[in-house]
């Protein structure tokens, strides 16, 4: 795996950490999901530097990027990463968003499509229905509860992490990945991310009507589905009816499914085939 330079850029009023692999060829510029952070895409990132510059951004509020006690909306972070492509000085990088990042893609090409190339949602930016959010909901409160605990060790956070079945098989990456999600603290270690920011967003996230930007997103998408959900295939985070009106209401647009991936390791995982995917994308910018 290839280990990219750590630096920081200037979101909206804050500072931003990013983690970037120094390619030949086009920016990619890559959003974590919702209690994630910017080294989710090492795996991604790995397998595609050697034809792309990527940049993998900390949202405000995890990894090392500031932590402004509230503030936490699509719409704060399309503004932190306008600031950032204007600080790095991108030229219309595609960006790739994964869950909560791919709804942060979406609305970024719908109101500054000068600014981006064009996307690839990765098993996010649809719509659901309340039964679907209530799955989505219940599969992530393990996450949301241990944002509020503090473990006596690193090995300790960890334990219940390995159990868990999407997360399988477990890998040094993953467990790379989430020495750098934690802080040492008082009685032990603690996620980087507080449980309040992460509420917060979530609620404004169930709060915006996404239909309205479909119609305006003007360049090239890609979406990748993950074929079995978080838990199982009942709680897809892009159902059929989701994915259809995608597809009917973006205007260039196609979407992949990748047989055999759940939620996360659509992006924590090697796959041979989703890498392929991206790159016949990537190959027509």
């Amino acid at each position: 795996m290839t280990e990219p330079s750590m630096k920081m850029t200037h979101g909206d009023g804050i500072a931003l950490g990013v983690a970037v692999w120094e390619g030949k060829g086009k920016e990619l510029l890559c959003i974590h999901g919702l209690s994630a952070n910017g080294r989710c895409w090492d795996i991604i990132a790995s397998s595609l530097v050697t034809d792309l510059r990527v940049i993998a951004v900390d949202l405000r509020g995890r990894g090392r990027s500031d932590k402004p006690a509230a503030g936490y909306s699509i719409d704060v972070h399309v503004r932190d990463l306008c600031a950032l492509i204007n600080d790095m000085k991108l030229s219309k990088p595609i960006v790739m968003g994964h869950s909560l990042g791919a709804y942060i893609a979406l609305v970024l090409a719908a109101r500054h499509p000068d600014l981006v190339d064009s996307i690839i949602l990765v098993d996010g930016g649809g719509m659901l229905n309340q039964m679907q959010t209530e799955q989505f909901q219940n599969a992530i409160k393990p996450a949301l509860d241990r944002l509020t605990q503090v473990f006596p060790s690193f090995e300790d956070y960890i334990a219940p992490i390995k159990m868990a079945p999407f997360f399988q098989p477990w890998t040094q990456t993953l467990e790379n990945y989430f020495r750098n999600d934690v802080k040492e603290v008082a009685g032990g270690i603690a996620s980087l991310v507080a449980a309040e920011t992460i509420i917060e967003e979530a609620l404004n996230l169930q709060q915006t009507d996404f239909h309205e930007f479909y119609p305006l997103v003007k360049c090239d998408t890609l979406i990748l589905r993950a074929t079995n959900g978080i838990l199982g295939p009942a709680d897809l985070l892009l159902p059929d009816y989701s994915v259809e009106e995608m597809l009917r209401s973006l205007s260039s647009v196609r979407c992949i499914d990748i047989p055999g991936a759940n939620h996360y390791s659509i992006v924590f995982q090697p796959n041979e085939y989703r890498d392929r995917v991206i790159r016949e994308f990537l190959d027509g910018r």
